[in-house]
């Protein structure tokens, strides 16, 4: 017969154990079982109703138009242009660039710096573009995207036209939108019948399959197996329990697949970047967990005793008081951190854009791109709520401001460091949330890449080249595009100014200068020419086309201005 002391004993035993599972294994199980809809940067809780249907009512791009890209051409010569071709070489011009179909055949130089272009230059074209005193790179590369849907953008045209008018010619969907609009959008894009980027499709663990969460290693393979087989192309995991993990990340490799992860904070403390990178993860998106890695004097961040993560002010806010609470930058524990990293292979794909608003809202708030070309309905989206995910401005204060200030220059330092010893960082924008815009955004990234330390070349490269290997390698191929260079993918940006003196002429909008000429200040750049499988697109129509969708909803609504709403 028990005795009560042992009795009371068991009672206990058994109420620790359904308190662990129900916020220990509890937690990632349902993690495991949210729905594909959930955004990227909230897996550690279910959203609600509006974001459920922002993935399940987006709808794909309309048939493109015959007025919508020009080509591909039997010969198309870019005349004349300067030529930073991604692989980190220094600018060289003036050259010719000419494609074959949808292939770059040849870059060859047109003459002397200083001197006339040599005339009667082959080969005879079907259609030139005059490029003289213009700047040609590889389109660019995006590896974390979200297309929307309502009741931001119900329509997927409106991000890809304003990822295309950026120079974005491949993007890794993280999701993109649902799985079957996905794969669709996928192969609508392959075959050019769509005006879009070239789409990668990467889907959460369980997401378009109907055999229910995965929770457990044995459903981890088959839902692995039966991604290979349906058009994923890759796997964007969250902070999944130990087991679950090491499964999905095994047999993704087994079978060819990539894998990204947003190691979110409600399973970080058991699964941190290095300990995903130990399992076989191929790239860690944004900064969760990697500075849970290097906490000094404490495994689990020392939350607020009055935390609530459901709120997302708390844990958006709370998450840059990490940084100083880890090893300090330069240390020999930051140092083995990133050479561990180095040694596995892994991929840092930063997102330092998509947090950027957190150190100055009214910045982004008021940016001049949003009258013309956001959405009302996405600015809306944007605007304090706690229905919409990332609109977590209830209160936010100078305090946290000048936390995610202090934030991020450790996390630049973080960024820079693993470039140096020869980490690869890539450019992903993760659009659609927190005043980023879709193109806007992206351009972003290349502003806070420099920032962050990194030479404009550098930066070009890692939007590039470093992207195309990042979504090639699984696979075990070598890229296509990303470099401009014979026999690659003729997928390209034209800009009229400089990049790498100022990245800002490559927003849609333009840098605002003074011409000491005239006297009167002027927009200068905006891409020119964005070329995916060698059909080149007018950007500033591309820009025009997203204007009148902003108008057409103004109108719809009544509103003068996206502005006057706020």
């Amino acid at each position: 017969m028990m005795t009560r002391s042992r009795i009371l004993k068991c009672v206990f035993a058994l109420m620790f154990a359904s308190f662990f599972y129900a916020y220990g294994v509890g937690s990632h199980i349902a993690a495991q079982q949210a729905p594909p809809s959930q955004p990227a940067q909230a897996p550690a809780r279910q959203t609600g109703p509006p974001q459920n249907q922002a993935r399940e009512s987006l709808k794909g791009a309309p048939d493109r138009r015959p007025d919508e890209g020009k080509g591909p051409f039997k010969t198309l010569v870019i005349r004349g242009v300067t030529v930073i071709d991604g692989s980190g070489a220094p600018p060289a011009g003036p050259m010719d660039v000419v494609v074959q179909g949808n292939r770059i055949t040849s870059v060859r130089s047109a003459g002397t710096p200083g001197l006339p272009l040599r005339q009667n230059r082959g080969p005879q074209a079907d259609h030139e573009i005059d490029a003289t005193g213009m700047y040609l790179m590889p389109g660019f590369v995006d590896p974390h995207v979200h297309a929307g849907g309502a009741p931001k953008n119900e329509e997927a045209e409106y991000a890809y036209k304003l990822w295309l008018a950026h120079g974005v010619t491949t993007v890794r969907g993280v999701s993109l939108g649902s799985h079957a609009i996905s794969v669709r959008e996928k192969e609508r894009s392959a075959k050019n019948e769509i005006v879009a980027p070239r789409i990668y499709n990467y889907q959460r663990p369980g997401s378009g399959w109907d055999q229910g969460g995965i929770d457990s290693p044995e459903k981890a393979r088959a839902y692995v197996e039966w991604a290979a087989k349906n058009g994923v192309d890759g796997l964007k995991l969250g902070a999944e329990r130990p087991e679950i993990m090491a499964a999905l990340l095994t047999w993704a490799k087994a079978h060819r697949l990539g894998s990204t992860a947003h190691l979110q904070q409600g399973g970080v403390a058991q699964m941190n970047a290095i300990k995903a990178a130990r399992l076989g993860l191929g790239t860690v998106t944004h900064f969760y967990g990697h500075f849970e890695s290097l906490l000094k004097d404490h495994v689990v961040q020392p939350w607020p005793v009055d935390m609530n993560a459901s709120d997302e002010q708390w844990r958006f806010g709370q998450v840059a008081r990490l940084w100083d609470k880890i090893h300090a930058p330069g240390s020999p524990e930051w140092k083995a951190y990133l050479e561990e990293h180095l040694k596995l292979g892994t991929v840092f794909d930063p997102t330092l854009t998509i947090y950027s608003a957190g150190r100055h809202v009214s910045a982004f708030r008021n940016a001049d791109w949003h009258d013309q070309y956001t959405l009302p309905s996405l600015m809306d989206f944007y605007t304090p709520s706690r229905a919409a995910h990332g609109s977590y401005w209830f209160d936010w204060t100078t305090e946290d401001e000048v936390a995610w200030r202090n934030f991020y220059q450790v996390w630049f330092r973080l960024v820079n460091d693993y470039k140096k010893m020869g980490g690869r960082v890539t450019t992903g924008s993760d659009s659609g949330f927190i005043y980023q815009t879709y193109g806007f955004g992206y351009i972003n990234e290349l502003e806070m890449l420099q920032e962050a330390g990194f030479h404009p070349l550098e930066v070009i490269q890692a939007a590039t080249m470093n992207g195309a290997i990042t979504l090639e390698e699984p696979k075990g191929k070598a890229p296509e595009f990303g470099i401009v260079r014979s026999g690659m993918l003729a997928d390209m940006v034209i800009v009229d100014q400089n990049p790498l003196h100022n990245f800002k002429v490559l927003y849609g909008n333009g840098h605002v200068k003074l011409n000491d000429a005239t006297g009167k200040v002027e927009r200068v750049g905006g891409v020119k020419y964005t070329i995916k499988d060698g059909i080149v697109y007018d950007a500033k129509q591309l820009l025009a086309d997203v204007a009148a969708m902003v108008e057409k909803q103004k109108r719809t609504r009544g509103a003068k201005t996206t502005t006057s709403q706020r």
